[in-house]
C-alpha cells in the first residue's frame, strides 16, 4: 500500500518509463527503501526555462508532455490556491484542483549526493539535464541529490486531485500495488544503477542522439514508434518484450494461398478473370514485400505479361489462380518475355507461381527455358518468414534455389537454412547471457566475455562446434548497431574483444 506520491517535472516521468533514465533529483535526500506514486508536475518546478535545462535531443518531448499536462483542463493550479484563503478554498469544488494521471510508482533504490563540478559533465550525458542546470542546482542547493528509482506501471492510470505543491503529496486513499509491470528488468536496472554510480560514459551516445531524433518524429507520425521501441531495447532504455500485434495493413498475407487455389466451384459469384486478377495482384505485393521492385508498367491482363522486376535482378513472372497449372502456361511466359523485353529475357530469372504439382508436360517445358515453378503456399511462406524476421530473406541467395522445374522442395530447403541461420545466432546470444548470468548479483552488472569464453560456452551443450574465428564473425555481426543484440568493448585485437548481453533474438 503506497499513501504519497513523489511530484516530478512530467517529462522526467516519461523518460522514468521510457526507460530513458533511471534517477531523478529530488530537493531533498530520499531514504532509500521508501515507496511512493509518481505524481507530474508542470514546468514551474524546475530551476531554470525548459530550453536551458533538459538537453537537446530530450526538449521535443518534454515540451511536447509539458503541452499535454496543460491540456488536461486544469482550472486551478497549486500555485494559484495559495492566493486563496482557506474559506476560499473550501468554497471551490473538486474539479477547480488540479487533477493528474499517476502511471506508475517507484522505490528509491539508492540516493547518491553528489557535490562534484567536474563530475557534471558526464552526469548529463548519461540523464537528460543539461550541464548549466546541474549547476545550476549545485549552486543553489549545494549538494545534487540523486535518486535511483526502481520504477514499476500501474495497472491502469489513476486519476487524482492534487492540492499542494510539496515535493511530497498525500494521496486521497491509499493505493495497492504490485511488481508485476517493472520498466527494466533486474539484470537492466543493475546494468544501469552501476554505470550511472560510477560515472561511465555513455557506449552509443551517436545512436542516442538518434534515438531522441526517431522519438520526436513519432510524436507525429506513428510509423516511427516500432523503430523507437527497438532504438530503446537496444540502448538498453527497456528490457520489455515487445510484443507485436496484428499489423492490419499486412492482413493479406494469410490469403496469398488461398487466392491461388481458387475454383469456379468455390467463387461462384467470380469470374476466373477476377479470380486470376486478384492472385496476380497478391503476387506483385509479395514480391514487392521480398524487396523486389516491381515494373508497373506490366500489369498483366488479357495476353499481358503478368509482372516483371527490375531489381535486384530481372525477374519475370507468370500467375495461375485455380486448381492447377495449365501445361501452356511456360511457352505464354517465354512469349510474352521476349515480346516484351527480348534484351533481357534470356538471362532474368523466370517463375511461374500456381497451385498444385506441375505436370510432365510442364515441367519438362519449364526445364528447357530455365523456368521456376512454386505453389502460393511456398510464396506464402516466403513472405510470412519475411514479416516476422525483416531482411532476413536474402533475394540473391533465393535466387540459387529458383531451380528449373518444380522448386518447391529447394525453396524449402532455402527456408529452413535461413531459420538455422537464426537459430545459430540466438544460440550464441544465449550463451553470452549465460555466461553474465552464472556471475554473482555484484558482478552481473560489468561481466563482458571473450570471445574464448563464449565459444567455450557455446561448444559444450552444442553441435557442430564452433571455432573462434567463426564465432568472432558472428559476435561482431550482433554487436552491429543494426542489429543490436549485444555490446561490444573493442580490445588492442580481436582476441581481447569483449561482449555483453543486451536483447533475445526469438524465433518465430
Amino acid at each position: 500500500m503506497i499513501n504519497t506520491a513523489l511530484r516530478l517535472p512530467a517529462p522526467e516521468i516519461e523518460a522514468l518509463l521510457q526507460g530513458r533514465i533511471i534517477a531523478v533529483m529530488p530537493n531533498k535526500f530520499i531514504i532509500p527503501g521508501r515507496e511512493f506514486a509518481l505524481c507530474p508536475a508542470d514546468a514551474s518546478i524546475n530551476l531554470l526555462p525548459l530550453e536551458q535545462y533538459y538537453r537537446s535531443n530530450f526538449l521535443p518531448i518534454a515540451q511536447s508532455t509539458f503541452a499535454q499536462l496543460n491540456s488536461q483542463g486544469v482550472l486551478i493550479q497549486p500555485q494559484q490556491m495559495s492566493l486563496l484563503t482557506d474559506e476560499e478554498q473550501l468554497k471551490l469544488p473538486l474539479l477547480a484542483y488540479e487533477t493528474v494521471l499517476l502511471k506508475a510508482w517507484a522505490k528509491c533504490e539508492l540516493c547518491q549526493i553528489i557535490n562534484n563540478a567536474e563530475t557534471l559533465a558526464t552526469l548529463s550525458q548519461l540523464t537528460i539535464w543539461t550541464i548549466e542546470a546541474l549547476k545550476e542546482i549545485l549552486k543553489q542547493r549545494q549538494n545534487i541529490f540523486l535518486a535511483y528509482l526502481r520504477v514499476y506501471q500501474l495497472p491502469k492510470s489513476i486519476e487524482v486531485p492534487i492540492k499542494s505543491n510539496s515535493q511530497f503529496l498525500a494521496l486521497p486513499q491509499p493505493l495497492n500495488v504490485s511488481e508485476t509491470k517493472p520498466v527494466l528488468n533486474d539484470r537492466t536496472f543493475a546494468q544501469r544503477k552501476h554505470q550511472l554510480e560510477k560515472l561511465e560514459p555513455p557506449l552509443h551516445l551517436e545512436l542516442e542522439e538518434l534515438q531522441s531524433a526517431i522519438a520526436s518524429l513519432s510524436i507525429s507520425q506513428p510509423a516511427a514508434k516500432q523503430l523507437d521501441d527497438d532504438m530503446k531495447v537496444f540502448l538498453g532504455w527497456s528490457s520489455e518484450k515487445l510484443i507485436k500485434q496484428p499489423d492490419p495493413d499486412l492482413a493479406w498475407i494469410n490469403n496469398i494461398a488461398a487466392l491461388g487455389n481458387r475454383s469456379k466451384q468455390e467463387d461462384e459469384w467470380k469470374n476466373n478473370y477476377q479470380a486470376g486478377t486478384d492472385f496476380e495482384n497478391i503476387v506483385r505485393d509479395s514480391l514487392e514485400f521480398l524487396g523486389f521492385t516491381i515494373d508497373y508498367a506490366h500489369k498483366g491482363g488479357a495476353g499481358g505479361l503478368d509482372l516483371f522486376c527490375s531489381k535486384p535482378y530481372p525477374l519475370f513472372g507468370e500467375c495461375k489462380a485455380g486448381k492447377k497449372i495449365p501445361n501452356p502456361t511456360a511457352v505464354q511466359l517465354l512469349n510474352l518475355g521476349t515480346l516484351r523485353r527480348s534484351d533481357l529475357f534470356n538471362q532474368a530469372t523466370k517463375l511461374i507461381i500456381g497451385p498444385g504439382q506441375a505436370t510432365t508436360q510442364l515441367q519438362d517445358a519449364a526445364k528447357v527455358h530455365n523456368m521456376a515453378i512454386i505453389n502460393p503456399e511456398t510464396l506464402e511462406k516466403l513472405v510470412k518468414l519475411q514479416n516476422n524476421h525483416r531482411n532476413s530473406i536474402d533475394l540473391f541467395k533465393l535466387k540459387e534455389y529458383l531451380k528449373a522445374g518444380q522448386s518447391d522442395e529447394e525453396v524449402e530447403k532455402y527456408i529452413d537454412q535461413v531459420y538455422k541461420e537464426m537459430s545459430l545466432r540466438s544460440q550464441i546470444i544465449t550463451a553470452v547471457k549465460e555466461l553474465s548470468e552464472q556471475d554473482n548479483e555484484t558482478s552481473k552488472a560489468t561481466h563482458h566475455s571473450f570471445i574464448t569464453e563464449i565459444r567455450a560456452h557455446y561448444n559444450a551443450t552444442h553441435n557442430p562446434r564452433l571455432n573462434d574465428e567463426v564465432v568472432r564473425d558472428l559476435l561482431i555481426e550482433l554487436s552491429s548497431p543494426l542489429t543490436g543484440y549485444l555490446g561490444r568493448i573493442k580490445g588492442s585485437d580481436w582476441k581481447s574483444d569483449r561482449f555483453y548481453f543486451l536483447r533475445n533474438l526469438l524465433i518465430n
